[in-house]
């Protein structure tokens, strides 16, 4: 009601004229602007005139509705004396088609698309009048809407056996889960007690007996979104109560899960204990210590204490747990106990703390060994033996671990394939556990490996060869100016193949044609290191390294290897020296022999019984005497064979004719001739007593004649 006292005092004139602005503007905004209003969702049509429906004390117009995103067609009646509509925009719906006049203005008609009808509380369309020419504000009518759906639940239990104080979880079946008011809390006081939980859109009940017997459950769920009655279109949110039927037996134990599952047995575990949630036993009291053993009958061992700290949101509890002894979820279960009667179940491991008592290293097809040294760029097992090691999370430093299918992991031993970079800084690589040094760690070792002797180069008289390649007996025709030895140690490691020092020895003996020991020298730990090339080269810095060749004659004192004679040997041996080595190295033998071609001497034999034949006459004399040659003479050595001669020779010299004929007769001739000669020897080389044969001719100082001869002689080697 209008209070016109305050206009009383004011001039009749302007309170005649304010009284009646003031009637106007009432009677303007009391004046409705929608007669009628028709909203269509599929195929059912829904008026104001018809549809509505008080919700406290309030008139809605009701619709059902299928999905959130309802797309509905709205048919907007005006009163006669409102002027063109507008609906206001809100973020519950949007507007596809603007509100439009149609024949005239006599109705509007617009199309929107709802949003979220199922979580939407407060629904409302606004239609709001243009300002007129007065300037009066424009008038506007909210139409306040409740949609509705229907929705069904239905409990099909396919097990109705239930135990006193043990949890049971059953799936709902309803045709909009969304729609269903979930109840987190426990109902109190029933005989069974029940809760609803939405979980990924499906609905699940919780029930949990609390008396023995045939025991009735009954549920009464809650919508979100209203609904209406049948018969007299009341707004209501209760669905039909649902009801079934169990059987309840005695409680058997219930397992409680707990957040760990791994607890490590130490001295802080043991005094202050480690924080643990579980999973609430219904029975539990607060501030209470409970014991956990590992058999269900009373005398167990003591396994754990447990004690209860306070309840979570989540229905668990938190607790304090201290442990005793070791568990194993494969050995049995534990036994929450109280006054000796066990009350749940719960399972969960207890080990002791990680330990590591040994590591093993085994190289690329090799055996175990406690030797724990690794080399650059190779790939080697380490297995650690200890205590809990399952649980572990090993980590090497600056290493890589390369998963394999024969990796072995347990609770006394696990295996795992490390890789070792090739470019690796550290003398050491520390094994961490969770970050932390394990106290133990592979060692990195340079590659100490022989490598086959083919880098150490040779050199006497010709171009540097590979020692390797000078098989056998080497034979030489010239004179040995000096033996040198040189090292291609850009041969030795490469970007696939380490091998790291080479360790040599040379044994040198010199001996002379007829294999007596001339002198005899040995050299021991000649270092020899791969040059820069190698990706190692910076690590094998030593001052022992070999720089430079090797000389012969530096190491021989006794006779130089350019004075040798005809026909001796030098004899070196090159190998690796094995104390450096865990494998066998190479050994190299050179054998290098001076051969001569020719043999050049002075040679006196007895040549006996000769065939002469003197120029001018035409056939031989008898056989003659003994006579004497000396020769100047020269043997020719076997190509292929060590100081073997040909079974000839040839030389120039001196012939007595029958020197050692006494006889007196004239006829004896006895002469003394330069010759040519040419003899066959025997090839034995042992006989000490020869006849050779001999050819050849010459000129007679006495007979002053030109003469050819013929016959054996006698040789004595002494």
């Amino acid at each position: 009601m209008l209070n016109f006292s305050g206009f009383r005092r004011l001039p009749g004139a302007w309170g005649l004229v304010l009284l009646l602005l003031l009637c106007g503007l009432t009677a303007h905004a009391q004046q409705p602007l929608v007669r009628d209003l028709s909203l269509r969702t599929d195929t059912t049509r829904y008026s104001l005139s018809r549809n509505t429906v008080a919700v406290q004390g309030e008139p809605h117009l009701y619709f059902t509705y299928r999905q959130d995103d309802e797309t509905a067609e709205l048919l907007v009646y005006p009163e006669a004396a409102a002027r063109s509509l507008r609906l206001q925009r809100s973020a519950d719906f949007t507007l596809i088609d603007s509100l439009t006049a149609v024949d005239g203005g006599s109705y509007y008609r617009a199309k929107l698309r709802f949003k979220d009808l199922g979580g939407n509380k407060f629904l409302s369309l606004t239609f709001r009048q243009a300002t007129d020419s007065v300037g009066r504000p424009p008038l506007t009518q909210t139409v306040k809407l409740l949609p509705v759906t229907r929705t069904l639940l239905e409990f099909r239990p396919s097990d109705t056996e239930l135990f006193v104080g043990e949890e049971k979880v059953f799936d709902l079946i309803s045709n909009n889960p969304k729609n269903i008011r979930v109840t987190p809390e426990w109902t109190r006081g029933q005989d069974i007690d029940y809760r609803i939980e939405q979980e990924k859109g499906v609905l699940r009940l919780h029930v949990l007996p609390n008396a023995l017997g045939t025991r009735q459950l009954t549920l009464r769920p809650q919508t979100e979104r209203p609904f209406l009655t049948d018969n007299n279109r009341r707004v209501t949110y209760s669905l039909p109560p649902i009801r079934q039927e169990f059987t309840v037996k005695a409680s058997r134990l219930r397992f409680l899960s707990v957040d760990k599952k791994e607890i490590t047995l130490d001295e802080a575990s043991r005094r202050r204990g480690v924080e643990l949630i579980l999973d609430n036993g219904r029975t539990f009291d607060l501030k209470r210590t409970y014991r956990i053993e590992d058999q269900e009958e009373a005398g167990g061992a003591l396994i754990a204490e447990l004690f209860t700290r306070q309840y979570l949101t989540n229905d668990r509890v938190l607790c304090w747990l201290r442990v005793y002894n070791t568990h194993r979820q494969t050995e049995s279960y534990l036994y929450i106990k109280e006054n000796d009667q066990a009350k749940y179940v719960t399972n969960f491991n207890i080990s002791p703390k990680t330990a590591i008592s040994a590591v093993s290293v085994r190289h690329r097809g090799g055996d175990w060994t406690t030797n724990t040294n690794v080399n650059p760029g190779e790939t080697v097992d380490v297995r650690l033996e200890g205590e809990s090691l399952t649980r572990a999370r090993f980590h090497f430093e600056d290493v890589q671990i390369i998963p394999s299918d024969s990796s072995i992991r347990s609770e006394s031993a696990v295996v795992y394939r490390v890789q070792i970079p090739v470019t690796i800084d550290k003398k050491r690589i520390t094994i961490f556990n969770s970050g932390q040094p394990t106290g133990h760690a592979l060692a990195v070792r340079e590659f100490q490996r022989p490598h086959p002797l083919d880098f150490v180069g040779v050199t006497f008289g010709e171009a540097p060869r590979p020692i390797t390649r000078l098989n056998g007996p080497v034979l030489y025709d010239r004179t040995v100016s000096d033996v040198v030895f040189s090292f291609n140690t850009a041969g030795i490691d490469s970007d696939k193949q380490l091998y790291g020092k080479q360790y040599l020895s040379f044994d040198i003996r010199t001996q002379n044609a007829k294999g007596e020991l001339i002198e005899m020298r040995t050299v021991d730990n000649v270092i020899i290191c791969p040059d820069e090339s190698s990706v190692r080269a910076a690590f094998y810095q030593d001052k022992q390294c070999q720089v430079g060749n090797i000389s012969l004659n530096n190491l021989l004192s006794a006779r130089k290897t350019y004075s040798l004679d005809d026909w001796s040997t030098i004899i070196i041996t090159v190998r690796h020296n094995q104390a450096q080595y865990q494998e066998p190295g190479f050994t190299q033998k050179l054998e290098l022999v001076l051969q001569r071609r020719v043999k050049f001497d002075i040679d006196i034999s007895f040549p006996g019984g000769l065939l002469t034949k003197y120029k001018g006459e035409s056939s031989f004399t008898s056989f003659g005497g003994i006579s004497l040659a000396t020769l100047a003479q020269l043997s020719f050595y076997h190509p292929t064979k060590i100081n073997k001669l040909r079974p000839y020779k040839v030389g120039a010299g001196f012939v007595a004719l029958n020197a050692f004929n006494l006889s007196q007769d004239a006829n004896v001739n006895r002469d003394l001739g330069i010759v040519v000669l040419g003899s066959v020897y025997p090839t034995r080389s042992d006989a000490k007593l020869t006849f050779p044969l001999y050819i050849g001719g010459g000129y007679l100082m006495n007979k002053r004649s030109a003469f050819f001869l013929f016959g054996p002689g006698i040789g004595i080697r002494l």
